[in-house]
């Protein structure tokens, strides 16, 4: 007699690329599938983990993706139906900017058991990584988190009100619109906020300049700085401590940061 598993999905946040920055839940789950589905912006490497599942790639990145949301959802549900447990094994956290919550809903309708298991964000995990507190004492009271791009491919237009507070702005897939976030900035504000920006955060392939919104663009082009990159603004990029021997020595000069060793 076939064993016939209940259908499950388990939405899975793999962290910001760093292998050892999985959680040991997250662990669990991938080594209890039967399938598991994976994102563009997951480590490959996490795939180890998985023991004894059928493994698809699913990955959507700017121009090329192997699957539709669409086909994505009706995927999950075929693959639970048919195998079992289906890990769903995204970037970051599902809930930020993973459209985690939609796969969940979808799945819901069709009577599968559903699981979460939250990850590090990378619009958290990158920053602190490199030094980069979000929040400081007499600094930065609060941040925002921002899509660069949304579901109709324009310019969040939270990037107008963010830039126009105090708060520390951190911009996810913001890169190929980095020329219209700094003119936004430079049209609400008079003075040169700090601009950090990192590439690949957390992995052995990472990349990082830091400047100024008026020396940002330019260090983004001749170090070759593109997507997936984290964008940090505020003036909690200069007080780094990891920056603070730089800035005092340069600041009242040019204030450009390049290919700085922030191991």
């Amino acid at each position: 007699m076939i064993d016939v598993k209940a259908p499950k999905l388990t939405v899975v946040g793999a962290g910001p690329g760093d292998l050892d920055l999985i959680t040991l839940k997250a662990i669990k789950a991938l080594e209890k599938a039967d399938v598991v589905l994976y994102d563009a912006l997951v480590n490959e490497e996490l795939l180890q983990y998985v023991t004894n599942a059928e493994i698809v790639f699913v990955g959507k990145r700017l121009g090329c993706h192997a699957y539709t949301q669409d086909q994505i959802n009706e995927l999950i549900v075929s693959m639970a139906n048919r195998f079992g447990h289906v890990v769903r094994l995204k970037g970051g956290d599902p809930f930020i900017f993973g459209r985690g919550s939609e796969e969940i809903e979808y799945a819901e309708q069709f009577g599968l058991e559903t699981e979460i298991v939250p990850g590090i964000s990378s619009a958290l995990g990158v920053p602190a990584s490199v030094g980069i507190s979000l929040t400081q004492r007499q600094i930065s009271d609060s941040f925002w988190v921002i899509t660069g791009t949304t579901s109709n491919h324009e310019l969040s237009k939270d990037v107008y009100l963010a830039s126009k507070s105090n708060a520390t702005v951190v911009i996810l897939m913001g890169m190929h619109k980095l020329d219209q976030i700094i003119s936004i900035y430079k049209e609400n504000r008079t003075d040169d906020l700090p601009v950090a920006i990192i590439q690949n955060g957390t992995k052995n392939t990472e990349q990082k300049v830091v400047g100024t919104i008026s020396t940002i663009e330019k260090l983004v082009a001749e170090h070759k700085i593109s997507s997936p990159a984290i964008i940090v603004i505020g003036e909690v990029v200069k007080s780094n401590s990891r920056l603070t021997s730089y800035f005092q020595e340069h600041f009242d000069d040019e204030f450009i940061f390049q290919n700085l060793n922030l191991e």
